[in-house]
Protein backbone atom coordinates (compact mmCIF):
# COMPACT_ATOMS: atom_id res chain seq x y z
CA UNK A 1 0.00 0.00 0.00
CA UNK A 2 1.22 3.18 -1.17
CA UNK A 3 -0.43 6.60 -0.21
CA UNK A 4 0.30 9.46 -2.36
CA UNK A 5 -0.80 13.09 -1.40
CA UNK A 6 -3.07 15.41 -3.80
CA UNK A 7 0.52 16.02 -5.64
CA UNK A 8 1.10 12.58 -6.03
CA UNK A 9 4.08 12.53 -3.74
CA UNK A 10 4.44 9.35 -1.73
CA UNK A 11 3.80 10.19 1.72
CA UNK A 12 3.69 6.58 3.55
CA UNK A 13 4.18 2.72 3.02
CA UNK A 14 3.21 -0.74 4.45
CA UNK A 15 3.47 -4.11 2.31
CA UNK A 16 2.56 -7.37 3.34
CA UNK A 17 3.75 -10.79 2.24
CA UNK A 18 1.68 -13.23 0.68
CA UNK A 19 0.24 -15.77 3.66
CA UNK A 20 2.47 -18.92 4.15
CA UNK A 21 1.33 -21.25 6.74
CA UNK A 22 -1.81 -19.24 8.14
CA UNK A 23 -0.29 -16.04 8.03
CA UNK A 24 1.15 -13.15 6.07
CA UNK A 25 3.89 -10.01 7.76
CA UNK A 26 3.53 -6.93 7.46
CA UNK A 27 6.11 -4.91 6.91
CA UNK A 28 8.50 -2.58 5.81
CA UNK A 29 6.14 0.18 7.11
CA UNK A 30 7.30 3.53 6.63
CA UNK A 31 6.39 7.18 6.20
CA UNK A 32 8.96 9.90 6.27
CA UNK A 33 9.65 12.10 9.27
CA UNK A 34 8.03 15.10 7.50
CA UNK A 35 4.38 13.54 6.60
CA UNK A 36 4.33 11.85 10.30
CA UNK A 37 1.67 12.55 13.17
CA UNK A 38 -1.07 12.95 10.12
CA UNK A 39 -2.52 9.19 10.69
CA UNK A 40 -0.95 7.83 7.14
CA UNK A 41 0.74 5.17 8.63
CA UNK A 42 -2.09 4.08 10.70
CA UNK A 43 -4.07 3.93 7.35
CA UNK A 44 -1.76 2.28 5.12
CA UNK A 45 -0.88 -0.10 8.12
CA UNK A 46 -4.74 -1.05 8.47
CA UNK A 47 -5.49 -1.45 5.04
CA UNK A 48 -2.23 -4.05 4.46
CA UNK A 49 -3.42 -5.47 7.63
CA UNK A 50 -7.45 -5.79 6.19
CA UNK A 51 -6.24 -7.24 3.14
CA UNK A 52 -4.17 -9.95 4.60
CA UNK A 53 -7.49 -10.72 6.96
CA UNK A 54 -9.31 -11.20 4.11
CA UNK A 55 -7.26 -13.70 2.39
CA UNK A 56 -7.83 -15.77 5.76
CA UNK A 57 -4.49 -15.30 7.49
CA UNK A 58 -3.07 -14.00 10.49
CA UNK A 59 -1.53 -10.45 10.02
CA UNK A 60 2.14 -10.58 12.33
CA UNK A 61 4.76 -7.86 11.64
CA UNK A 62 8.32 -7.62 13.66
CA UNK A 63 8.76 -4.03 15.35
CA UNK A 64 11.26 -2.20 18.08
CA UNK A 65 9.05 -3.17 21.54
CA UNK A 66 11.39 0.27 22.49
CA UNK A 67 9.28 2.47 19.86
CA UNK A 68 5.87 3.58 21.62
CA UNK A 69 4.99 5.86 18.21
CA UNK A 70 5.09 2.90 16.25
CA UNK A 71 3.48 0.29 18.91
CA UNK A 72 1.04 2.62 19.83
CA UNK A 73 0.07 2.85 16.26
CA UNK A 74 0.23 -1.11 15.94
CA UNK A 75 -2.10 -1.50 19.27
CA UNK A 76 -4.81 0.64 18.27
CA UNK A 77 -5.07 -1.56 15.52
CA UNK A 78 -5.50 -4.99 17.34
CA UNK A 79 -1.13 -5.91 17.56
CA UNK A 80 0.00 -7.43 20.60
CA UNK A 81 3.42 -8.24 21.69
CA UNK A 82 3.95 -12.08 21.96
CA UNK A 83 7.63 -12.36 21.52
CA UNK A 84 10.64 -11.11 21.40
CA UNK A 85 13.76 -12.38 19.94
CA UNK A 86 17.73 -11.03 19.83
CA UNK A 87 20.30 -11.62 16.72
CA UNK A 88 23.38 -12.65 18.29
CA UNK A 89 26.22 -12.92 15.87
CA UNK A 90 29.19 -15.04 16.37
CA UNK A 91 32.84 -14.18 14.88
Amino acid sequence: WLWVDADEVPVSLATRRRPISGSARIGPVYTPPSQRGRGYGSAVTAAATREVLDLGAIPVLFTDLANPVSNSIYQRLGYRPVDDYAMITLR
